[in-house]
C-alpha cells in the first residue's frame, strides 16, 4: 500500500487489523539519530506521563584512601611501573584538594554575600521604619489640627449665629430705607 511507504511506523488500518508491531532492536551499530528516535518514540508513547529531567550533577571528589599501597612514588627505590600509580594517586589527591579549596572559597563568598544582604536589609528596614514613624506623626498632627479646627469652627458658628440673631432684632441701616 502507498501509505506504508510514506509512514515510518505502523498505523493500524480502519478495517480492523489489530496486529501490534513488535519492537525489534536494530542489528549492528545504532546511529545517534536512531537512538534519539527510539527515545523520542518511547517518550511520546505516553504523553500524559510526567518526565523527570535530572539537572547537572556537580562533581564531588571521592574520599582519600585510608591505606595507600604505593607510597614510594618517584623516590629512588621505586620501579618504573610504580611511578604511574603514584602519579595517578597524586593527581586524584591534587584534584580533591583543589575542589576542597574552591568549595571553601564559594562558601566564604556566599557567607559574605548573606552578611552584606542582611546588613542592607537592616538599613533599609530602619529607614522604612523611620519614614513610617514620620508619616504617622504627620497624620496624627493633621488629625489633631482638623479636630481643633472643627471645634473652633463650631464655636465661631455659634458666635456668628448669636450675632445674626442680635442684628435681626435691631434694624438694619439701608440707604433709602427705614
Amino acid at each position: 500500500r502507498s501509505s506504508d511507504l510514506i509512514c515510518t511506523h505502523w498505523i493500524p488500518d480502519k478495517m480492523g487489523d489489530n496486529e501490534e508491531e513488535e519492537d525489534v532492536p536494530l542489528k549492528g551499530k545504532q546511529t545517534l539519530a536512531a537512538k534519539q528516535k527510539k527515545q523520542l518514540e518511547k517518550l511520546m508513547a505516553h504523553p500524559e506521563k510526567l518526565v523527570t529531567i535530572e539537572g547537572s550533577k556537580q562533581w564531588n571528589p571521592s574520599e582519600p584512601p585510608e591505606f595507600v599501597r604505593f607510597y614510594m612514588g618517584s623516590s629512588a627505590g621505586a620501579g618504573s611501573e610504580v611511578f604511574h600509580v603514584y602519579r595517578h594517586l597524586r593527581r586524584k589527591e591534587m584534584l580533591r584538594q583543589d575542589w576542597i579549596q574552591e568549595h571553601a572559597k564559594d562558601e566564604e563568598l556566599q557567607k559574605e554575600f548573606e552578611e552584606r544582604r542582611n546588613a542592607n536589609l537592616a538599613v533599609a528596614e530602619s529607614k522604612t521604619a523611620k519614614k513610617r514613624a514620620k508619616r504617622q506623626r504627620k497624620k496624627q498632627k493633621q488629625h489633631k489640627q482638623a479636630k481643633t479646627d472643627d471645634e473652633g469652627h463650631e464655636a465661631h458658628k455659634s458666635e456668628t449665629s448669636s450675632d445674626s440673631d442680635d442684628n435681626s432684632k435691631e434694624g438694619h441701616f439701608v440707604i433709602g430705607g427705614k
